[in-house]
């Protein structure tokens, strides 16, 4: 069963936006009204807090320690559940300094090993969830080298196509008629959506987001469509009337972020457009027979990490030559 994640981003852009605008409007009353609720909730009792609880996994060797430290950056772990599964799992990693937002595809097949767990689907990440999402930062932090996480949100698919119909629907192009059902799955699902451009609603922005067998390459596949789906996502929702969207999405998402980081958010965020968004894929290299595990390339991981925090990789020390000894002659005797 999958479930998308795509519209934690949009959950969460739509947010800070709206109270970009508020702040805009109300900057003083809201300044002294953050200084005395700014801890609060704003999508209500959350599961888990991970500025409280989430450990730090990096060290101080790590060629990231300073970049992670010191950034003025607001990392957030969006899921998308179903079944006790994140069957989407995804890192929004928003500079407040440059404006800018690097999406984060993990593959929810990638191995993740868990002592105690027996069972090839007990080491796919996507199993690690268990009803908190601090066991899912913790293990996607751990995959990406140490990447702090900040907050989390977390979405089901009957959120997703709320949140889509309130929105009016999202613009896409559909490559080839995806057509499918499993009346098995928990839901049963159908999908059955034609070929070409058109705009999808709620029902079929979740079929659309379900949909895998018609991809060469499977699940990575699907994870390329969702983030097309994406770009087109936050395009509409930047021409959007917000505030009439804002109710569906508190109501539809679990999430930790607080009111005055929401705020420090969207004191950045007032020229946000489409070309603030760069998506990345986990670099991964897939294990192509049973149990299907999709394996974390850490060298590529490493790179992906080096240009999203801008960081230089350290020239390799030239080798000095060898200084011949004073005594020593090209000459024989």
């Amino acid at each position: 069963m999958k479930v998308f994640l795509k519209y934690f981003v949009i959950a969460f852009i739509i947010f800070v936006v709206i109270c970009t605008g508020i702040f805009s409007a109300f900057d003083t009353v809201i300044e002294k009204t953050v200084e005395k609720v700014g801890g609060i909730q704003i999508f209500g009792e959350s599961t888990s807090s991970l500025m409280d609880d989430m450990p730090v996994l990096y060290e101080e060797n790590s060629e990231f320690f300073e970049a992670f430290e010191g950034a003025e950056r607001v990392n957030v772990l969006l899921l998308g559940v179903n079944d006790g599964l994140t069957d989407t799992i995804m890192v929004l990693s928003f500079d407040l300094n440059s404006q800018k937002i690097a999406l984060i595809s993990v593959p929810r097949d990638t191995y993740y090993y868990r002592e105690g767990y027996s069972g090839a689907s007990y080491f796919k990440i996507n199993a690690a969830y268990e009803k908190d999402p601090l066991n899912s930062a913790i293990a996607v932090s751990k995959t990406l080298q140490g990447m702090p996480i900040h907050y989390y949100a977390v979405l089901d698919y009957e959120g997703v196509a709320a949140i889509v119909d309130s929105m009016g629907g999202v613009p896409m192009d559909i490559p080839f008629h995806m057509k499918y059902k499993d009346p098995t799955d928990n839901p049963p699902l159908y999908i059955d959506i034609p070929e070409g451009y058109q705009v999808l609603d709620g029902e079929h922005a979740v079929q659309f987001l379900r949909y895998r067998k018609g991809y060469k390459n499977g699940d990575l596949g699907r994870v390329e469509a969702q983030q097309e789906f994406m770009k087109s996502a936050f395009n509409q929702m930047l021409g959007l009337d917000l505030p009439k969207v804002i109710k569906t999405v508190v109501k539809n998402v679990d999430s930790d972020i607080t009111l005055d980081m929401a705020l420090k958010v969207a004191g950045k965020a007032s020229d946000l457009t489409s070309e603030n968004l760069t998506t990345y894929m986990m670099p991964n290299d897939p294990l192509n027979e049973a149990p299907w595990y999709v394996y974390a390339n850490t060298e590529g991981i490493t790179e992906m990490l080096r240009e999203i925090y801008s960081i230089e990789p350290e020239a390799p020390e030239e080798p000095s030559e060898a200084q011949p000894d004073e005594g020593d002659s090209s000459e024989g005797n």
